[in-house]
């Protein structure tokens, strides 16, 4: 199950939304493109000096939600994934590997826009519909 956990979770070409929240309940979702899952425990993502990343300073825990459309809603498949700030680092090897991956799809100026590296520790996985079933059955 893991490896096939990883294998859609870092699918290529996908979107995703990462949800995050400030310590007072302000929401915050954005569109993103970069988080991989390294293990079936641990992601890595990068953010530009933005809401998100403020508000994972606020409180570490996120969501990341992966889609895919279907005829209707129950045909929709996908998966979400909760997951706890570890840790983040706006400078080091990471990011600098973070940055140099991204110069090739966005080049050198949007490479410096990324402001930190981001480790989350996953600790939940649920499919995108959930009508009781395993996540394994939603992809």
């Amino acid at each position: 199950m893991s490896a096939n956990l990883i294998e859609y979770f870092n699918k290529s070409p996908r979107l995703g939304v990462l949800s995050t929240s400030s310590t007072d309940g302000r929401v915050d979702s954005a569109v993103f493109g970069s988080p991989q899952m390294i293990d079936e425990k641990t992601v890595v993502a990068a953010t530009a000096d933005n809401r998100t990343f403020a508000n994972l300073q606020e409180n570490p825990y996120a969501m990341y939600t992966i889609m895919e459309t279907g005829e209707s809603i129950t045909d929709w498949k996908g998966i979400r994934v909760y997951m706890k700030l570890k840790e983040y680092a706006t400078s080091g090897e990471l990011l600098d590997t973070i940055r140099g991956e991204a110069a090739k799809f966005v080049g050198e100026e949007g490479a410096k826009m990324i402001h930190a590296a981001l480790t989350f520790e996953v600790y939940e996985v649920r499919p995108l519909v959930d009508f009781g079933q395993g996540w394994e059955k939603s992809i």
